[in-house]
């Protein structure tokens, strides 16, 4: 293998002993022009060393940029000239740097040359594009309707209807987890009061205290297991808006639930709340986290 010229060497020597940086930075320490060391190290990296020469930006700020393609078009340089495509090619050296053979002459790997890039356009084309021969071809528009295999992706004449995420008592509503569990809950019985209940297990009501119990069953009816307690954030709703959470017990007549429901399977369980005796209970309320989200269910009690 013919060694690299000066330049190169310097090249490959700064970037071992960086192992990764910006062509800019190597540039700096080696006082070149960014543009050359940049045709260089890509030149290098085709020769078949173990050399990557990548990019990064700001995606979004790119975004911005190609959308913005009029701005980006009558963008006027240095002279008064709008900017155009920079020639691709090896750039000439900067003044001061050293002057070497091309870094593209090692043996069995050619440098190809490409043609010039084109500038952009300085107005977006718009409209059909007439093909060399047949008719113009219009191009599809893009589909908006989500991920292939999710909710979303449907025809706008096809989209499923959306689930109810309310009912009453005895109603099964379906839902979805925060880790994308798909199941039903059924509120399946809402005792109140349930205060003979909370007793015969041993607890003790203060006065003008009352228990409730609600019954609610799981069913996971998908292939990702149910992980959390199904009644961590079932709560009662009262006619003031207020929220009655859970109390810390549970009845040996009435199991409680039990945390995970496996796909295809279906757990029911019994959860007790201790609440003022003159509260009226207006609904039952399940949530997969503290606050209310699309997923949220409710389940009305008639008076």
């Amino acid at each position: 293998m013919v060694a690299p010229d000066p330049v190169d060497a310097r090249l490959l020597a700064m970037i071992a002993e960086m192992g990764r940086a910006a062509v800019h930075e190597v540039a700096a320490r080696l006082g070149m022009d960014p543009r050359e060391a940049a045709t260089r190290l890509i030149t290098l990296s085709g020769s078949g060393l173990p050399l990557l020469v990548g990019v990064e930006c700001d995606p979004n700020g790119i975004r911005k940029a190609l959308a913005n393609s009029v701005a980006w078009g009558n963008y006027s340089g240095p002279g008064g000239q709008a900017a155009r495509g920079t020639p691709s090619g090896p750039y000439p050296p900067a003044p001061g740097t050293v002057q070497g053979t091309p870094s593209g002459s090692y043996p069995g790997h050619p440098v190809p040359q490409g043609p010039p890039s084109t500038p952009f356009p300085a107005q977006p084309q718009t409209g059909p594009q007439p093909v060399a021969s047949g008719p113009v071809r219009v191009p599809e528009p893009v589909s908006t309707w989500g991920v292939p295999g999710t909710s979303g992706w449907a025809r706008g004449d096809q989209a499923p209807a959306p689930r109810s995420r309310t009912g009453k008592i005895g109603s099964t509503l379906e839902t979805e987890g925060l880790e994308g569990a798909r199941f039903t809950i059924q509120l399946v019985e809402v005792v109140d009061p349930a205060d003979f209940l909370f007793t015969a297990a041993g607890y003790k009501l203060a006065d003008g205290e009352r228990a409730v119990v609600v019954h609610t069953e799981l069913a996971n009816i998908g292939q990702v297991p149910f992980n959390a307690l199904p009644d961590m954030y079932l709560v009662l709703m009262t006619n003031k808006g207020e929220t009655v959470g859970k109390a810390p017990v549970s009845l040996s007549s009435r199991p409680p639930h039990k945390i995970g429901v496996q796909p295809g399977e279906t757990a029911g369980g019994h959860t007790v709340y201790v609440l003022p005796e003159d509260t009226v209970i207006f609904s039952v309320r399940w949530s997969s986290r503290p606050e209310t989200d699309l997923n949220t269910l409710v389940w009305t009690i008639d008076d």
